[in-house]
């Protein structure tokens, strides 16, 4: 056999290993989400050059009361990402159609106990009752939230970043914005809850964060 024709018959026959290890190497997919609400910029200098990084704001703790009476924190959604979103009071129009459309995330993830959901609003825990009747919660998985008007109005003014007419008093910030926020305690997706097409979105992205996390290496 010629020397050419040995060397193409050899490279034919490592073309799959080669392709194996490339695969095996670089072929697992990950999907990156980008991070809101940037918090400062940070410059370090690694090997004579400075390096600029973005530092991405990390929610505040809370300590407020839910629909079944007990006082829910941000301690009791560790482990998990959840889902956020802000009630007008009345809850009716706009805002139903946001619930409407949060019974499709809760019963998309109904047996992944790493999503959970957060709707805050200034009804009494009576009411908040009744929401999670209407809308068919499930205990420990959709919390509905309340408290004062102050606090509530700091938790979405300074914590999500939702902005406010001038002049305007304390109080819950009506939005129809849903918020995806990781383990972390960031914000990895803002959503017009509203809107199908959007919704479809956050429970990509939902799927996207948990695919990525179940592919995490060990060490990190």
């Amino acid at each position: 056999m010629r020397p050419k024709q040995t060397l193409f018959l050899g490279l034919i026959l490592l073309l799959p290993v080669l392709a194996f290890l490339f695969l095996k190497t670089f072929g697992t997919n990950r999907f990156a989400l980008p991070t809101y609400l940037p918090e400062r910029v940070d410059s370090t200098q690694i090997g004579g050059e400075w390096q600029r990084d973005t530092v991405f704001h990390t929610l505040a703790d809370f300590r407020l009361p839910s629909q079944l009476g007990r006082v829910v924190s941000q301690q009791d959604l560790n482990g998990g990402l959840y889902v956020t979103s802000f009630l007008s009071t009345p809850c009716s129009g706009a805002c139903q159609t946001l619930n409407s459309q949060l019974m499709r995330v809760q019963e998309k993830f109904r047996r992944e106990s790493r999503v959970r959901l957060v709707s805050y609003t200034t009804d009494s825990v009576a009411v908040l009752a009744r929401y999670a009747e209407q809308y068919g919660a499930i205990a420990g998985k959709w919390f509905f939230l309340t408290g004062d008007k102050t606090a509530l109005y700091r938790l979405a003014t300074q914590e999500y970043r939702l902005p406010t007419p001038a002049g305007a008093t304390p109080g819950l910030v009506q939005s129809q914005n849903l918020f995806l926020v990781d383990r972390e305690k960031r914000v990895r997706g803002i959503y017009d809850g509203t809107k199908v097409r959007e919704v479809n979105r956050l429970i990509t992205e939902i799927s996207v964060l948990l695919y990525n996390y179940d592919h995490d290496k060990p060490s990190r």
